[in-house]
């Protein structure tokens, strides 16, 4: 563990597991950052420094929750920068953590060595994710025991019952598998979530998409997309008109794998992240 005080004065925690040169990693939700793990043994290869986001975990909860607009968490990412004396950082960022990356990369790109975004949200950049191609995503899980139960949900929540209900009938597309480590996993997550913090995340003023989709157009610096072959939350179209924005950005699509590739196939995330996150030998 180890914790830094932010531009505001608040204390903020952040995880580190591994050894070698650090690689920063945000979190989705927003949550702490304890779901991510090793990201499947990627420790191996790198220094995790996996940041609790403000309001989540360990650091601090502000008394003021617009802190912890999406935005406003920029300053607390070069805040850990500068904490932990790094000139520029590899970024890595998971789900809802890829808009601030993206805010982050709009303000500070100078920072930035290797950017790697993880089955990534989209709504930094403005994209719609169409009901059709979420549901077009997981039809080839339509022989699993579950799936009848879960695409009748995710209709549901297409034609606008937005319920709790719902939400959990369509844990299992998350996942590559649903069994007893993924049930695991997701009751872990579910306990992180604040929906105040949520709510504050994605409020009116955290994103300008313009200013995004410039910002990455004028980013050279090499970047990977990763999406899960079978994941409604990011599919793979979508996360590469994504990749269509930047100037130098690899796609990848894991086969099989849902939100979370590192728990589907840790094997071949690691292989595809580490692989990207491995500087060329210089000449």
């Amino acid at each position: 563990m180890g914790s830094f005080i932010s531009y505001d004065g608040a204390e903020l925690a952040y995880r580190v597991s591994g050894t070698g040169k650090p690689l920063v990693c945000l979190p989705g939700g927003p949550q702490q950052s304890t779901y991510l793990g090793d990201l499947g043994g990627l420790s191996a290869h790198r220094k995790l420094i996996r940041l609790d986001l403000r309001g989540t975990g360990l650091s601090a909860v502000p008394q003021d929750l617009v802190s912890c607009r999406c935005d406003r968490l920029v300053d607390d990412v070069e805040a850990l920068r500068r904490h932990l004396g790094l000139e520029r950082m590899d970024l890595l960022a998971h789900s809802a953590g890829a808009n601030l990356a993206v805010r982050y990369l709009g303000r500070h790109p100078e920072r930035i060595g290797r950017l790697a975004l993880i089955t990534p949200s989209v709504r930094a950049v403005g994209l719609v994710i169409p009901d059709r191609l979420r549901r077009e995503t997981v039809r080839p899980r339509r022989d699993e025991p579950w799936f009848p139960g879960a695409f009748a949900a995710l209709e549901a929540i297409g034609a606008g019952a937005v319920t709790a209900e719902n939400f959990r009938a369509i844990a299992p597309f998350s996942y590559g598998r649903w069994d007893d480590a993924a049930r695991a996993h997701k009751a872990a997550e579910e306990e992180q979530l604040d929906p105040g913090i949520v709510a504050a995340f994605g409020a009116e003023g955290a994103f300008d998409p313009d200013a995004a989709r410039a910002a990455l157009a004028r980013f050279d610096a090499p970047a990977l997309l990763l999406a899960g072959e079978v994941d409604p939350g990011a599919p793979p179209p979508a996360v590469a008109e994504f990749a269509a924005l930047f100037p130098n950005a690899e796609l990848v699509v894991q086969p099989g794998a849902g939100h979370f590739p590192w728990l589907d196939d840790a094997e071949r995330f690691v292989a595809a992240t580490a692989g990207f996150l491995r500087e060329a030998p210089t000449r």
